[in-house]
């Protein structure tokens, strides 16, 4: 990396960090957070940017040359070739069952039977092969079969691949275009893991009135196993938040009563695990958290980011929440995608004089900047903060960069499927160092059993 492109590096990652801390930066940082906009300005269709990872690294390129302004990038999660290595089917595809021009989109349904939960609470790496997947992976519908084998074996080398091509891609970002990420790692809320991907909108409003008991005992026993899951997905460098996009936290799904009683006590539980081990949080407030987001303030002050959605009052989270937690968002995303550029820039303007006052704040969309924002709309949101949005001349924060957990964080046991103890029996007496041997299989045994966990969300 040279030095000038260490220094963009540093001064946006620190741009970046001192608004989530809520220190004073230079000015709002620009922040867009998950998206697909890099992809689609540089001409590929939602098909071309899904299915085509040839393309990734030559869309950000594009994107930081035209856009150098912004302070950090991370656009696309999924991988079509991945997907269909399995039949994962909680999702349509552009080019595959809908429009090539269309956003992917998320297949509601039950895939956890209401009489379920104790399989997943006993043990949930059983439940999740042996009930879940064959729900899930259309590629396992006939276990036992060659076709089944064949799915897993190209599940393992897309789980190894995806690896890599993210990877390649985070170090391009960083030491070719001095560009930082929004965040690292993703997971959902323990609530959220039983009602999107498991028992579905259906299922869990049922379960919360019949059998609500289960459902917070299945919500306590996925807290570690969501912790880990993040931990082993986060920048080891602690530089940036982790992503945690939350779903059903917001009206009219819970009511507040219903909020306070199984949504909020296991997401705390994860969010303090999470800020324990050192790292902050990027939490996508999906709808209208007005009525709950009151709770963030029980966390430790200036660990997380909270994207604000559409539907959710920036100004209002600036009241409530200004002083304790930084927020982002603001931009309607029918301005970026109809309005026109002096609709923007006077948006941009009125937020930064009210919300962007004094710090803690984030230009952004409601979590991102929709993939049809009109570019000339997204250039006039930039030249509006660089106007509008200063503080002062210089950054003065420098970046935080922490390899080692806090003083005195023990971490959580991690997931296996068969324990070492076992295949030490099956060994018999070890004729060398013992260690190594386990060390080895317990890597694998760890990764596999979080391999389970990605498909569930």
């Amino acid at each position: 990396m040279s030095d000038d492109i260490q220094k963009q590096f540093n001064d946006r990652l620190a741009r970046y960090q001192a608004a989530i801390a809520l220190e004073m930066p230079d000015r709002i940082p620009i922040s867009a957070g998950s998206n697909y906009f890099a992809e689609i300005y540089a001409g590929n269709t939602n098909q071309e940017f899904i299915y085509n990872s040839d393309q990734w690294i030559e869309s950000d390129r594009r994107f930081v040359r035209d856009f150098p302004e912004v302070d950090n990038l991370r656009s696309g999660r999924l991988w079509g070739p991945y997907i269909d290595a399995v039949g994962w089917n909680m999702y349509k595809l552009p080019g595959r069952e809908i429009s090539p021009t269309i956003q992917f989109q998320f297949i509601e349904g039950e895939r956890m039977k209401k009489d379920e939960y104790d399989l997943l609470i006993r043990n949930p790496a059983e439940f999740i092969f042996e009930r879940v997947l064959p729900r899930v992976f259309n590629e396992f519908a006939e276990r036992g079969s060659m076709r089944s084998y064949i799915a897993f074996l190209k599940a393992g080398m897309g789980a190894m691949m995806m690896g890599d091509l993210v990877r390649k891609r985070f170090e391009h970002l960083e030491k070719e275009l001095g560009m930082p990420l929004p965040m690292v790692g993703s997971i959902t809320s323990p609530f959220d893991c039983l009602a999107d991907g498991l028992r579905g909108l259906n299922g869990i409003m049922v379960d919360i009135f019949k059998q609500p008991d289960k459902v917070k005992e299945a919500c306590d026993a996925i807290v570690p196993h969501i912790v880990n899951i993040a931990l082993s997905s986060a920048d080891p460098l602690r530089r940036y938040p982790i992503h945690m996009p939350l779903h059903r936290g917001c009206r009219p799904f819970l009511s507040p009563r219903q909020f306070d009683e199984f949504y909020w006590p296991p997401l705390k539980k994860t969010m303090m695990m999470l800020i324990d081990a050192g790292y902050t949080i990027r939490p996508y407030l999906e709808g209208d958290w007005g009525s709950n987001w009151y709770h963030f303030r029980e966390l430790p002050r200036g660990k997380l980011l909270l994207d604000i959605d559409g539907p959710g009052d920036i100004h209002k989270a600036k009241e409530e929440l200004g002083d304790w937690q930084c927020i982002a968002g603001g931009v309607p995303d029918s301005t970026l995608i109809l309005g026109t550029p002096e609709d923007v820039r006077s948006k941009v303007k009125h937020l930064c004089e009210t919300v962007g006052k004094d710090g803690g704040y984030i230009i952004n969309g409601g979590n991102g900047i929709p993939y049809d924002t009109k570019p000339e709309n997204y250039r006039a949101m930039i030249d509006a903060v660089l106007e509008y949005g200063r503080y002062k001349d210089t950054i003065d924060f420098e970046p935080l960069v922490n390899p080692n957990p806090p003083q005195g964080w023990t971490p959580l046991p991690k997931g296996v499927i068969t324990p070492w103890e076992d295949k030490l029996r099956e060994l018999g007496e070890i004729q060398g160092n013992a260690r190594l041997i386990r060390e080895g299989w317990e890597l694998f045994e760890n990764r596999a059993f979080y391999w389970l966990w990605t498909w569930i969300w």
